[in-house]
């Protein structure tokens, strides 16, 4: 890493799942290679991406990610892309007491801009429990202690709900990207 460059965290959305807009692994830190990336390591197979970029606006980044996934295999993904310390950042201000949590139904929704608190205002939170969030900057904290997969909560979290691109990943997906950022 030369001293202009910074680590970012790719974040794509929906890729991999059902079987839809599939994504080798592969295939992305190859793009990521070709738009001037470096040290790429990947995690899982759900569009999350770890490299080093001389490039400073993470904004440019995601937008050419996304154009390169366009053009290399004709899909529309959504690509978030935060520095590494920004991601620290995340991690450190989580509002929720984490004692007890299982980080797989914890999620942070990354944002591809400022927390819509007018929209977050409009739900009442008391018909969502058990499920519970807390805004951040660019990120919401939600908790599903019962699991996302039929939480009535997780769709008002979305592009449609919030009004602007979204992403979530689990606790658990949070901190080891992190830690694969070594920030």
């Amino acid at each position: 890493m030369t001293t202009n460059s910074t680590r970012y965290v790719a974040l794509l959305r929906g890729i991999n799942v059902g079987g839809k807009a599939k994504v080798p692994m592969q295939t992305l830190r190859e793009l990521l290679s070709a738009l001037g990336g470096s040290g790429i390591r990947t995690h899982l197979h759900s569009g999350n991406a770890v490299f080093t970029h001389e490039n400073t606006d993470p904004q440019r980044l995601a937008d050419a990610l996304q154009q390169a996934l366009a053009d290399e295999l004709g899909l529309t993904i959504t690509c978030l892309v935060r520095t590494a310390e920004d991601l620290r950042r995340v991690v450190a201000a989580n509002p929720f007491d984490m004692t007890g949590v299982d980080g797989s139904r914890f999620l942070v929704i990354f944002l591809a801009g400022p927390v819509p608190l007018d929209r977050l205002a409009a739900l009442d939170r008391a018909a969502y429990a058990p499920d519970e969030f807390r805004p951040g900057e660019r990120e919401i904290y939600a908790h599903f202690p019962d699991s996302i997969r039929n939480a009535k909560l997780a769709a008002q979290l979305t592009d449609r709900g919030l009004g602007l691109a979204a992403t979530g990943r689990n606790w658990n997906t949070v901190t080891k990207l992190l830690e694969i950022s070594g920030s």
